[in-house]
């Protein structure tokens, strides 16, 4: 199984977020922290929530900090945000060889739902596993370990493939091939995921035609 994170992967993604962070902390009177960005950026969003409102002191309930963010950001995922180079070719390669394809995301069910559709792509994807449908935050080995029960898979029969260092290493750590995904959020990190990854590309069309296994 080829096995896809969504945000920096599939979709192209980074600098939304980065703007509704930066918009909902100014809108409670925080500055954008790197601190802050740590945190949140690899989170699911129950997580990510209760941090912020412990970290800003609002008195927002979790509940109303995630429903912000996904009327913030679904606009921007419905409409917006492009894929990354080359990712429609792949999936279409991928497709004709009769590779079976899934995805395993942080991201909220509802903005990456309305990414696939708007893209038309969902007909790639046999199955999609949420983070936030297992309680775990997706870097965890451990949860990725769950996500694969889910998929019915072994860790060895599968190819992952994500922008993330600590997603990279999660998957990994828990026996998967991984692919690194080169995205502008990372790209300091280049060299260290080089180092990591059983493989690493600037984009997908350095796999064209060329992948094999």
């Amino acid at each position: 199984m080829y096995l896809f994170d969504l945000d920096g992967t599939l979709i192209d993604s980074a600098g939304v977020w980065r703007k509704i962070d930066v918009d909902f902390l100014a809108s409670r009177g925080f500055p954008w922290t790197e601190e802050y960005n740590q945190v949140v950026i690899h989170s699911i969003f129950p997580l990510a929530a209760q941090f912020t409102k412990e970290y800003c002191h609002i008195p927002d309930s979790v509940e109303d900090i995630i429903e912000e963010w996904r009327r913030m950001a679904l606009t921007e995922y419905r409409d917006n945000i492009p894929l990354k180079p080359h990712v429609r070719a792949f999936l279409d390669q991928c497709a004709g060889e009769g590779r079976t394809m899934a995805i395993y995301t942080s991201c909220d069910p509802v903005l990456c739902q309305a990414a696939l559709h708007h893209h038309g792509i969902a007909h790639y994807f046999a199955q999609i596993v949420y983070a936030s449908d297992l309680g775990m935050e997706k870097r965890s080995p451990a949860a990725f370990a769950a996500a694969l029960e889910r998929l019915g898979v072994r860790p060895e029969d599968c190819r992952f493939f994500d922008d993330s260092p600590v997603s990279c290493a999660g998957a990994k750590a828990a026996g998967m091939t991984v692919t690194g995904v080169y995205d502008s959020l990372f790209a300091a990190r280049e060299e260290e995921m080089r180092r990591l990854c059983h493989a690493y590309i600037r984009d997908f069309s350095e796999l064209l035609t060329q992948m094999e296994g």
